[in-house]
C-alpha cells in the first residue's frame, strides 16, 4: 500500500474526510460518533475547551455543546479506563469486565498501595457511596496530602479511585470536572450490567477489531495502543482476528513494521479537509504513528516548562487536504469574548497563503461554536502574518 492511499484510508476510517453539516448537528449526529470511535477521551484542560468536545467538532462541525455531558447524565454513557479515561457507550459495560477484574495489574501504584494497606478503609469508603448515594472526594473530609508532583490526591480520592477502576463504584463529572461516584446499579442500565461479560480473549479480540476499524490501516502496536492493550498479551487477539479475516496484513510504503487493513477499511479516496484536530484525537494521539502516516512530529507542550515550549501549551494540528499543514496555540478568553491565537505556524510543505485562509475560515466557526465574538492572533510564529491578513 502506498503511504498516500494509507493516509486516505485512515482519515476517512476516523471521520476525518472533511464531510461536516452546514448546521447544527444535534444528539443522532452525536451518537454517530461516538458509536464509531467507540472511546471518546477525556482531560481536564479547558483552555478552549474540553478535551472530549474537540473530537466531535472536528467530524460534525458545530453541533450542541453539552451532548455528551446529557448522554452520560442519561446514561447512554460511562466513564472508565478505556484508553486514559474515557467515555464510552454503557453497553460496553461488559466488554471492560476482564479489565475490573485484573485492575490491580493496571492502577497508579498510589492506588494499588493503598488499596492493599488500608482494605478496611476502601470498605468504608464504599459504604459511604452507598450510604450517600454518590460522593465526590471533595465530600469526604480528610486532611489533604501531597501524592505527587501535579495533584493533592488525599487517602479518600485514592479509595474512590480503587473502587472506580475496580468496578464497585462508576463516576460522572460534576460541573467543575469532578468525579461524582457512584454504585453502578445507579447509572449503568440493568441489561448491560446482567450482560454476560467477556472473556479476556474475546475482550481483547473485540477490542482489537474495534481499533482496526477506527484506524482503518494500523501497526500492531497502533491496535494496542487505541485501548491500552497490553501487546504481549494481546497477539493471540490478533491472530484471531487474521484467520477470521477481519484484517489483512500489508506492506505499507516507509514503514518498517507489518500493517493491518481492517476488512470495512473505506476505499483510498481523495480526501479535502480543512479542520482542527484535538491533541488528544486519534488522528495524533500516538505521535509515531502521525510521524509515520503524516510526516507530522507532534508534541504537546502542556507539562513542558513554558520556557522549554516550541510551540505552545495547548496546540491544534490543523488537517488541510489530507496532510497536517499547520498548527495553532488556542485560547479561550471568556471575559474578552475572543479567541486566541497566541502562535501560528505553518508546516515546510504548506502554501502559507492558502493555508491561512483555510485556518481563517476554521477558526472564525470554531470562535462561534464557543460563543466567542472574535479572533485575535498575536504575531507569534511564522503562519501568524497571512492569518493576520486573511481574517482582516
Amino acid at each position: 500500500m502506498s503511504l498516500r492511499d494509507a493516509r486516505r484510508v485512515a482519515l476517512r476510517a476516523l471521520g476525518l474526510a472533511g464531510r461536516r453539516s452546514p448546521g447544527t448537528s444535534d444528539r443522532r449526529a452525536v451518537r454517530r460518533v461516538v458509536d464509531s470511535m467507540h472511546v471518546i477521551q477525556i482531560d481536564s484542560v479547558n483552555v478552549l475547551a474540553r478535551a472530549h468536545e474537540m473530537p466531535l467538532w472536528s467530524r460534525l462541525g458545530p453541533y450542541r455543546r453539552g451532548t455528551l455531558g446529557a448522554m452520560l447524565d442519561d446514561a447512554e454513557l460511562v466513564e472508565y479506563w478505556a484508553h486514559e479515561a474515557s467515555l464510552v457507550p454503557s453497553r460496553d459495560w461488559p466488554l471492560f469486565e476482564p479489565r475490573r477484574r485484573n485492575a490491580r495489574d493496571r492502577m497508579w501504584p498510589g492506588v494499588r498501595d493503598l488499596g492493599e494497606r488500608k482494605p478496611e478503609y476502601i470498605a468504608s469508603v464504599l459504604a459511604e457511596v452507598q450510604a450517600r448515594g454518590s460522593v465526590a472526594a471533595s465530600d469526604l473530609k480528610e486532611p489533604a496530602r501531597r501524592t505527587g508532583p501535579w495533584w493533592d490526591w488525599h487517602d479518600a480520592k485514592l479509595a474512590l479511585e480503587w473502587l472506580f477502576w475496580c468496578g464497585e463504584v462508576t463516576a460522572r463529572r460534576r460541573p467543575n470536572f469532578e468525579r461524582e461516584y457512584m454504585l453502578p446499579e445507579s447509572h449503568v442500565p440493568a441489561e448491560f450490567l446482567a450482560a454476560p461479560p467477556f472473556s479476556d480473549h474475546d475482550a481483547r479480540v473485540e477490542m482489537l477489531d474495534r481499533a482496526g476499524q477506527v484506524l482503518g490501516v494500523a501497526t500492531y502496536a497502533d491496535l494496542c495502543d487505541y485501548y491500552q492493550l497490553r501487546p504481549k498479551e494481546s497477539r493471540a487477539g490478533l491472530e484471531t482476528l487474521v484467520e477470521q479475516g477481519r484484517v489483512r496484513p500489508v506492506r505499507v510504503e516507509g514503514w518498517r513494521e507489518v500493517a493491518y487493513v481492517h476488512i470495512d477499511a473505506p476505499s483510498p479516496r481523495p480526501v479535502s479537509a480543512a479542520l482542527l484536530v484535538s491533541p488528544f484525537d486519534p488522528a495524533v494521539r500516538r505521535r509515531d504513528r502521525a510521524l509515520r502516516l503524516f510526516d507530522f512530529h507532534y508534541r504537546i507542550e502542556i507539562y513542558t516548562p513554558a520556557a522549554r515550549r516550541v510551540h505552545g501549551y495547548y496546540v491544534l494540528p490543523f488537517l488541510f487536504g489530507e496532510r497536517f499543514a499547520a498548527r495553532v496555540d488556542l485560547r479561550a478568553d471568556r471575559r474578552r469574548r475572543i479567541l486566541e491565537v497566541l502562535g501560528c505556524f505553518a508546516e515546510p510543505h504548506a502554501d502559507k497563503q492558502t493555508t491561512a485562509e483555510a485556518l481563517g475560515t476554521e477558526l472564525t466557526a470554531l470562535a462561534a461554536w464557543l460563543d466567542l465574538d472574535a479572533v485575535e492572533v498575536a504575531r507569534h510564529g511564522d503562519l501568524a502574518s497571512a492569518l493576520r491578513r486573511t481574517l482582516r
